[in-house]
């Protein structure tokens, strides 16, 4: 597996397109497919080789990267598609896209009994990032699994960690989500309240940089494309609830965050 050639790729959308270009600028060859047939087009001009089904990656590939939208694609993609039971015993599937801890705790002690390592890969930083090879990606699982996996990851990532078992990739992309939306949240209360007071929005964020009020997304304002996925803070504050450990904070930024987007966000540049 130290001799990795070819990768698979399930999801070529905004960011599994880029993350399978990336692969192949790093040596790879990558086989893929989406459920789309204009992203299958797109992704074939860009030198992915297409194939039918999930599990027609099985034959081709020992590393596969998920890069759907839900739990239930996830699931679909792994398992009933047939890709798990073909692929070959040492092979490694990361999924990249965003889905519960119980559901990447469930597929990796499914992958064990095929022998087969099944990380949870989740990336951060956005489209951007993705478009520059330059995610910062969360592992959760097997350290072995990972080390195999880690040159694939790094054609796409920046920075590639290992952050613990199963499960602890996708916790760790919630908490980073948590984190995220209330600078996003505070962020757009304090720079109104600016606004109004008459602030010249651009410059003061410019001087905000260089002070104890610094943050990623005040760095960006503006660029962002205002889609967030609401599920990521429904599957933080779900497991808040089932630990019982109180995230009132967090429950006032998902309501607050139902009422931002990218347009109001630059709306208070002009």
């Amino acid at each position: 597996m130290s001799e990795l050639k070819t990768a698979g790729i399930v999801g070529l959308g905004a960011m599994g397109f880029q993350m399978a270009r990336h692969m192949i600028a790093g040596g790879f060859e990558v086989h893929g497919l989406d459920v789309q047939d204009a992203m299958n087009a797109r992704a074939r001009e860009a030198g992915v080789h297409i194939v039918k089904s999930p599990a027609d990656i099985a034959d081709k590939a020992d590393v596969v990267i998920v890069m759907v939208a839900t739990d239930a694609q996830v699931e679909d993609v792994i398992i009933k598609s047939g890709l798990l039971d073909r692929l070959r015993k040492g092979s490694v599937i990361c999924v990249a896209a965003s889905c519960s801890v119980d559901t990447a705790k469930e597929l990796a002690r499914l992958g064990a009994e095929k022998g087969v390592g099944i990380l949870d890969t989740p990336v951060v930083l956005g489209q951007e990032a993705a478009d520059n090879g330059t995610l910062t990606v969360f592992c959760g699982g097997d350290a072995a699994a990972f080390e195999k996996v880690r040159p694939v990851m790094q054609c796409f990532g920046a920075n590639v960690m290992h952050v613990g078992g199963a499960g602890m990739g996708q916790l760790t992309k919630t908490i980073n989500n948590m984190l995220l939306w209330s600078c996003i949240s505070a962020n757009f209360e304090a720079l109104t309240f600016a606004k109004k007071m008459g602030a010249d929005i651009p410059r003061m964020i410019a001087g905000l940089q260089h002070s104890s009020g610094a943050n990623w997304s005040l760095s960006r304002w503006g660029k962002s494309t205002g889609k967030w996925a609401e599920k990521d803070m429904d599957v933080a504050l779900e497991l808040a609830q089932d630990v019982k450990c109180p995230v009132p904070l967090s429950a006032l930024v998902d309501q607050l965050m139902k009422g931002i987007n990218q347009e109001k966000m630059k709306a208070l540049l002009a």
